[in-house]
């Protein structure tokens, strides 16, 4: 658990050990590029990060960021997308309240990935164009949301937005990425204090945010923040006070992705000044049944024998969609035509049957069931349409004798989950008091700000390093220009 103090009073602070215009904690994607926007605006920058080294949890990623709207690599892979089109989606798949960083977010996207690219991020000028969940095969262009599954597909025309990175086989995007990014911060000499915990804000008698005391080299410091500070520390989802509270299900049987200083501290900082949360119940967990995507043709059900979401979702949907299941178990159906088992390996196959009466019997479920929903389904397939959850037509076939299940349960699965919920901000990144007014002096961007999605459901991969990056930015002019 982090050590984060009250609010110091400005009054208190006899000297400052140091001053600048603007002071950013962390130095992940999202507080590299905010430094670089304050120091280009010519603001004078100091960034404070508690590791040896630049990166942050962002560098273990994927490197997968959400863009559209028209980007380079969409025209070049031949997909046509606008912001229009991408907000249609955006607001039909997430409910985000905050419409108006969602809307700035699609109109913005286009030009971020520009930038991106101007500070050396590499993409490659290539879609790949089947199910995964990442590639290490050097495409620059996927599918990773659930932009084709209904209703989304009938409300905005689906195309790919998933960026990727280009890396090598054996190196995380995520990690070319942040290389790029920091040297682009090294050459522009914005200045870092490495091995820097920030342990509480300084506020002045109005409860504007002022300054920083941080502990570095065996003492205590005090930064001051002319124009104000930008809180990117991360997520909470090291933190098991946090995510038992606020995340009961997935914290007990799953395992938080990230690194150990996400701690949840940039949270508790903006807490501790009156800045309020959003969505910390929201979570992206993730045991992908594909690849291979032919198991997207299997069926998914509860212990009861029902199917209860579209098996073409999006990893994360269906796993929030079994979280909420009874007892939180479900079951990946297969026929022999199509049976495989996970490339993730997060699965364990349950056993073999020759009929579906057996297998009924087999998983403990209610007699009838499973061979009731599976009859359906099957009538359904054979009229084209799968009547209850729309799964797409590329996905639909009859399911026949011999089957096979794997339990792809929450709670025999190895599921790995990221935390969404965080300090709640307005467009500019401004960290919002109880009475959604900005604390003078303070943002928060990143994951320790709450996500335009609110929960797995919503979420598609690249939807922290991309909307982080993006307002990162945002939040870095705004500081800089500050008076």
């Amino acid at each position: 658990m982090p050590q984060i103090a009250t609010p110091a009073l400005l009054s208190e602070i006899d000297a400052w050990d140091r001053t600048a215009d603007v002071v950013i904690i962390g130095l992940g994607v999202a507080g590299t590029c905010a430094a670089l926007e304050a120091h280009r605006r010519g603001a004078e920058v100091l960034v404070l990060e508690r590791a040896s080294g630049g990166g942050g949890a962002s560098a273990t990623s994927e490197g997968i960021f959400y863009l559209g709207g028209g980007t380079a690599v969409q025209e070049a892979c031949g997909y046509k997308d606008d912001p229009d089109n991408m907000f249609a989606f955006m607001q039909a798949s997430t409910t985000s309240p905050d419409k108006a960083s969602l809307r700035l977010f699609c109109d913005g996207s286009a030009e971020h990935f520009d930038w991106l690219e101007a500070q050396g991020v590499p993409f490659e000028r290539r879609a790949f164009t089947g199910k995964a969940v990442a590639v290490r095969t050097g495409e620059g262009l996927l599918s990773t949301g659930n932009e084709k599954v209904w209703p989304f597909r009938d409300i905005a025309r689906p195309v790919p937005r998933g960026h990727q990175t280009r890396a090598s086989a054996e190196e995380k995007g995520g990690a070319v990425a942040m290389r790029a990014l920091l040297a682009t911060f090294v050459d522009e000499g914005v200045p870092v204090v490495f091995d820097a915990r920030a342990t509480q804000l300084v506020v002045d008698e109005a409860g504007g945010v002022r300054g920083v005391r941080y502990h570095h080299d065996g003492g205590d410091r005090a930064v001051e923040a002319r124009r104000g500070v930008i809180v990117a520390a991360g997520s909470f989802n090291l933190n098991k006070d946090m995510t038992a509270a606020n995340l009961p299900v997935i914290s007990r049987y799953g395992q938080p992705l990230g690194i150990d200083t996400n701690d949840g501290a940039g949270v508790l900082l903006g807490e501790a000044v009156g800045a309020v949360t959003r969505g910390m119940d929201g979570v992206i967990a993730t045991a992908s049944i594909y690849p291979p995507a032919q198991l997207i043709k299997g069926i998914v059900v509860n212990a009861r024998g029902e199917r209860f979401a579209a098996e073409d979702s999006y990893h994360g949907r269906l796993a929030w969609h079994i979280e909420r299941q009874p007892d939180h178990l479900a079951y990946l159906i297969l026929d022999e035509e199509i049976f495989a088992y996970p490339e993730k390996g997060s699965h364990k196959l349950v056993d073999g049957w020759d009929t579906v009466e057996e297998m009924e019997a087999g998983l403990g479920m209610p007699s009838g069931s499973l061979s009731a929903t599976l009859a359906e389904y099957n009538r359904d397939v054979a009229d084209g349409v799968d009547r209850w959850f729309r799964k797409h037509p590329d996905w639909l076939k009859p399911l026949t004798g011999p089957f096979a299940a794997f339990d792809i349960s929450i709670t025999h699965s190895d599921y790995h989950y990221i935390s969404l919920g965080g300090l709640t901000t307005d467009h500019h990144g401004r960290a919002l008091n109880a009475d959604a007014q900005p604390i003078p002096g303070l943002y928060a961007v990143g994951a320790c700000a709450a996500h335009l999605p609110q929960n797995g459901a919503e979420y598609a991969s690249g939807m922290s390093l991309g909307p982080g990056s993006f307002f990162g930015r945002r939040a870095g002019r705004h500081a800089a220009d500050r008076v």
